[in-house]
């Protein structure tokens, strides 16, 4: 977030997009009511009539899909009616007359015709946000999630930059993780082409800098994302994975094709708390301690560094992970030696720029501090950008609206789009083990409108079988008018009835992030 949480709550506009935040992040949508409230007003863009929906004084339902359209139909409006920041443009961005050219094509009316949503709908919500003194955007993976995801993100950013909305308090683009430490493994380089800081592993003054740090020969290359690790493994190029913490067999897309390339290797191992269905699959299972018994830090959605306390002994022969990673490169002949992990994150402070200002010390008797923090002395960043960009000025980024990769036709009729509830976290590893939440909802499901379900001569609570191009799985129906003709919802939570059996596993070319929001599907009877 270039933002923080509490600063929500002053908003005098919050649009969100691509989040159903009272049940994914409901600590947050109770700010986003607090701030409605007190008068702020709430725009609310998503395929699915979600609980924000009520509260909103704008609600677009698009198809799925279509973000691009709706944000570059409001910045139509915006700079059709002069409601732009034209001293911020000014000053402080380049490239801003390439995306009002771009954007005059999409007018209201034909992204109401791309997204389903009412022109005049588009209008108000341009307005709205234009008018404000400070608005926040804020999504979550119902705009990343596409083929085109960097797009969709890049098209938020053009809008907030066209209003001024970044470097001030109480605005900003707020993307919210989809789980708790996500921002902090980014931030320790769990992705491929960066070192811890997101510092890139293809400068070599970064790799000279990381190689004196550990005494070690590194690599300039750029790796592979998840998705392709597994096409690899596929083809016999990757010969072992090594996974931590994550449950592929469960969330990834196409789950056939994630068993096959699991399967596929020569080696597999896992690192988990519990045997998930991918530790099922493995040659050797590291058993890991829980967040409750070990010490370290989270890094959560607004870049707050938090400290995790010991409260209870591991179980059986369970270990922190740093003492499993450290055992297992002592074996492979790289001398580590940890006391604790406050040393670990005196290493951390001391590559990551940052991270720089921040030891176990200064997180005592605190609530964290807000990354960057870089020096000692330093209070930590309410907010990003307050003089100016990182890259000087901030830059447009016009982006064309393309379909998704997967459309429906005659054989799959249905949009079928995925996410999250309430009552279940990610695969269901640990909320599936409590009684309470198992026994009201153990069960996949499928959103449909009474429309298409009356179409189909479907009824509610029955049993069918969803179908896509990949595979099918049987579900639940939950007849509801959350969802839009034609549009169908589940969540992945589930093993049993998983929804990502059926979801596309193509990529957005820059990303390589998965199209887990749209696919084809068609819904088959069940006959007994």
């Amino acid at each position: 977030m270039t933002n923080s949480i509490a600063e929500t709550r002053y908003n005098d506009v919050l649009f969100v997009t691509g989040s159903n935040t009272t049940e994914n992040h409901p600590v947050i949508a109770t700010k986003m009511k607090q701030a409605v409230k007190n008068g702020a007003k709430l725009i609310v863009a998503d395929p699915r009539r979600i609980e924000l929906a009520d509260y909103a004084d704008v609600f677009l339902q698009i198809t799925p899909g279509t973000n691009i359209a709706l944000l570059n139909a409001m910045m139509n409006v915006i700079i059709s009616e002069g409601l732009q920041d034209k001293t911020y443009i000014e000053d402080m961005t380049e490239n801003y007359e390439e995306l009002a050219e771009l954007v005059k094509r999409y007018t209201p009316e034909e992204a109401a015709r791309i997204c389903g949503v009412d022109a005049e709908d588009i209008r108000k919500a341009a307005r709205i946000y234009a008018e404000a003194e400070k608005a926040g955007i804020y999504y979550a993976m119902g705009i990343t999630q596409h083929t085109s995801g960097t797009d969709n993100v890049m098209s938020i950013s053009n809008l907030a930059l066209l209003c001024g909305n970044i470097g001030k308090e109480a605005a900003g683009v707020n993307p919210l993780r989809g789980q708790n430490n996500v921002q902090g493994a980014c931030d320790m380089g769990g992705l491929p082409g960066d070192l811890p800081g997101y510092q890139k592993v293809f400068k070599p003054e970064v790799i000279e800098k990381f190689e004196a740090a550990w005494n070690a020969k590194l690599s300039g290359k750029v790796g592979l994302t998840v998705p392709e690790m597994l096409t690899e493994a596929s083809s016999g190029n990757v010969k072992m994975i090594y996974i931590m913490g994550e449950n592929p067999m469960v969330s990834d897309p196409d789950i056939t094709h994630v068993k096959h390339a699991l399967e596929h290797l020569d080696f597999l191992v896992v690192q988990d708390i519990f045997l998930t269905e991918t530790a099922e699959l493995a040659d050797v299972v590291l058993p890991a301690a829980s967040f409750a018994e070990k010490d370290g830090t989270f890094s959560n959605t607004e870049r707050r560094v938090q400290r995790v306390r010991k409260a209870v002994s591991p179980v059986g022969d369970s270990k922190p992970d740093y003492e499993i990673l450290s055992d297992i490169m002592n074996r492979l002949g790289y001398k580590a030696s940890y006391e604790n992990a406050s040393e670990i994150f005196d290493e951390i402070a001391s590559v990551t720029p940052q991270y720089a200002g921040i030891d176990y010390k200064r997180l005592e008797d605190i609530n964290g501090l807000q990354w960057p923090c870089p020096t000692k002395d330093h209070p930590g960043t309410k907010y990003l950008h307050s003089k100016g960009c990182a890259r000087g000025r901030a830059l447009f980024v016009p982006c064309e609206y393309s379909q998704s990769a997967e459309m429906p036709d005659s054989t799959y009729p249905l949009v079928l789009t995925t996410g999250r509830i309430l009552y279940q976290y990610h695969t269901t590893t640990m909320t599936g083990k409590t009684e309470g939440i198992s026994k009201n909802y153990s069960d996949s499901f499928i959103e449909v409108n009474p429309s298409t379900a009356n179409k189909l001569g479907i009824e509610d609570g029955e049993i069918v079988r969803v179908v896509s191009r990949r595979g099918s799985v049987e579900t639940n129906v939950r007849v509801t008018e959350i969802v839009e003709e034609d549009v169908v919802f589940m969540p992945f939570h589930f093993a049993k009835g998983a929804a990502n059996m059926i979801t596309n596993s193509k990529l957005d070319p820059k990303a390589k992030i998965p199209e887990l929001k749209v696919c084809a599907v068609r819904i088959e009877k069940i006959t007994q």
